[in-house]
């Protein structure tokens, strides 16, 4: 489809995946000419066309979807059990039901998370890939990202409707990854590490820069996956409007987990950190991104090294603290 031809929205667009991806879109040369439109529960942004009301509200699903020719998906809900069945579950079953009945609509992009294969709570016993079998951790967020996934395909099943799942990580952009090995009060999403630690060892660790090493339930370092920011919007960008994409979930993540014991030695030897070692039932895991890069030609630009070397070379300017809309 040509790019003055389509419509695209997306939710969630005032998150770091939704501001970089307009970003992306509006300078892209596939997309330049497409129109934008974003669906926020009470924020505006600058230049965009916003549908603004409860994602949960089939009116506002119904006028947002209006004349839209591609979804991208990427609002959702963490641990508040009081909102994540209408944003995660209810919210999404609207915008699939006017997506189908919209004689404009052409793709709906869904971005899913690994919570719903359960990461590091399960061993796997081998590659985590598409068809490894959903499996959630305690709590409601896991098991939104389980429903969210299984209402999408089901649409595709019982009304042929296009569409896609990109399945990514723990996102990281800017300094997320060193905030996420901090152990003060900044510490960005889980483990909290000053929790693990006697208090007077999590401030001096805290003061000292000091980053924590963990440990899988064997006392090995424990391997997690993550996706930059950047190469997850990559990916979207391959996947909008590419025949190659229909009914297919496709793993976004960096060709290598992270290692927990890699990043102390990185640190170390360029930054001159000290690690402390932190034990954990934790399974390390390895999520497969192969079909990503078959089918849609995609790569991811970050690995180890560059993560952790943009996240500590970052330099936040006074006009942009950080600010953490949900944690993780």
């Amino acid at each position: 489809m040509a790019a003055e031809n389509m419509k695209i929205l997306i939710t969630g667009a005032t998150g770091k995946v939704g501001r970089r991806l307009i970003d992306h879109l509006r300078s892209h040369e596939r997309f330049g000419k497409a129109s934008l439109r974003a669906l926020c529960h009470n924020r505006t942004i600058e230049g965009l066309e916003v549908v603004k009301g409860s994602i949960a509200d089939r009116d506002c699903a119904r006028a947002a979807l209006k004349d839209v020719t591609h979804v991208v998906h990427l609002a959702t809900c963490k641990e508040t059990p009081e909102d994540v069945m209408d944003v995660t579950v209810k919210g999404l079953f609207w915008l699939l039901e006017e997506f189908r009945e919209s004689p404009a609509a052409r793709q709906f992009i869904l971005i899913g998370g690994d919570a719903a294969i359960g990461h590091f709570f399960y061993d796997h016993g081998g590659p985590v890939t598409e068809q490894t079998p959903h499996r959630a951790y305690p709590g409601c967020y896991a098991l939104s990202k389980v429903l969210e996934e299984v209402m999408l395909f089901q649409y595709a099943i019982q009304y042929r409707s296009n569409v896609c799942c990109l399945r990514a990580p723990w996102i990281m952009e800017k300094d997320d990854f060193k905030y996420s090995l901090s152990f003060g009060d900044d510490v960005f999403g889980g483990p909290v590490w000053k929790d693990l630690v006697p208090p007077e060892k999590a401030r001096h660790y805290a003061q000292a820069g000091t980053v924590p090493l963990l440990l899988d339930g064997g006392g090995r370092p424990l391997k997690r996956n993550f996706v930059h920011v950047d190469d997850l919007v990559s990916a979207i960008g391959l996947a909008l409007d590419n025949p190659q994409a229909r009914g297919k979930l496709f793993n976004v993540c960096m060709d290598e987990p992270v290692d927990y014991g890699a990043v102390a030695d990185h640190l170390a030897r360029n930054y001159g950190l000290a690690s402390v070692r932190i034990p954990s039932s934790y399974c390390s895991n390895w999520m497969d991104n192969a079909a990503a890069k078959f089918a849609l030609g995609w790569r991811p630009h970050y690995d180890l090294a560059r993560l952790i070397d943009a996240a500590w070379q970052y330099r936040r300017p006074a006009s942009e603290p950080r600010k953490i809309w949900y944690p993780g």
